[in-house]
């Protein structure tokens, strides 16, 4: 890890995934600025980031909304804090739906804050490391953006994207010493998961699922640690899957 204090957006954090990641940062040394839509939640989860050595911040704000992600950037400005790693973790999950019976503005909503809030983060944020020549960047992608699956269209197509806009922003950046990377991970056990799919864990048709052979949170947090070691530099425009026992190969 560099010796160089580091601080880390990471969007989505209050809990599952990102809360994780948030923990194994701070765990890492590195500051960490917190999102949600959950006052209570933030403030739960900075509580447990007080027990770490680092500075934290949390902001509240709805990525489907243009103006909370002002917010963020202006609380960044404010406080004069340099954001190098942003980790676009945030996402929202549907339940299954045709596109035949998607209502228009919930499919506008998800592209929002699964898709459009990281790019206006990235565009936001890019210009800071560009100037210090240094960042890391991950996209939270999933083992959805592989192949898309009957009612599922808003959010596989957000991940597909999420995968090509990495590769597309990779080439851009590396010049800059910036270093942008995508995670998939497979079933993960997260809070919204159960919101998206209670207690049916067959979900997928070909990979039944069960609370057994779903991973923890803490291990896709365990990747994006060492992704934003400098000892990953040469690691940049990867795809990485992280699908655990539900790997198809495995069933």
């Amino acid at each position: 890890m560099s010796k160089i204090p580091r601080t880390a957006l990471i969007t989505g954090s209050s809990q599952g995934i990102g809360k994780a990641i948030a923990i194994d940062f701070a765990i890492n040394g590195i500051d960490v600025i917190i999102t949600s839509r959950s006052r209570d939640k933030l403030d739960h989860t900075l509580k447990e980031l007080s027990n770490y050595n680092i500075k934290s911040y949390a902001i509240e704000a709805d990525l489907n909304n243009s103006s909370d992600i002002e917010k963020i950037f202006t609380f960044i400005t404010t406080h004069e804090i340099s954001v190098d790693i942003l980790v676009n973790n945030a996402a929202t999950i549907h339940p299954k739906i045709n596109i035949i019976d998607f209502d228009i503005k919930e499919w506008e909503s998800v592209i929002n804050v699964n898709l459009t809030s990281a790019v206006r983060l990235i565009q936001l944020l890019l210009p800071n490391m560009i100037e210090n020549q240094y960042g890391k960047i991950i996209n939270m992608s999933s083992i959805g953006g592989k192949k898309g699956g009957a009612g599922r269209s808003a959010y596989r197509a957000t991940k597909a994207a999420l995968i090509s806009l990495t590769e597309s922003l990779a080439a851009e950046v590396k010049k800059h010493g910036i270093d942008v990377n995508c995670i998939c991970p497979g079933s993960v056990l997260t809070e919204g998961y159960l919101k998206a799919f209670g207690n049916n864990f067959h979900t997928n048709s070909t990979i039944p699922m069960d609370k057994n052979n779903m991973m923890d949170p803490s291990e896709i947090a365990k990747i994006c640690s060492f992704l934003i070691k400098d000892e990953s530099s040469a690691i940049t425009g990867a795809i990485i899957d992280a699908y655990g026992t539900s790997n198809p190969l495995f069933n």
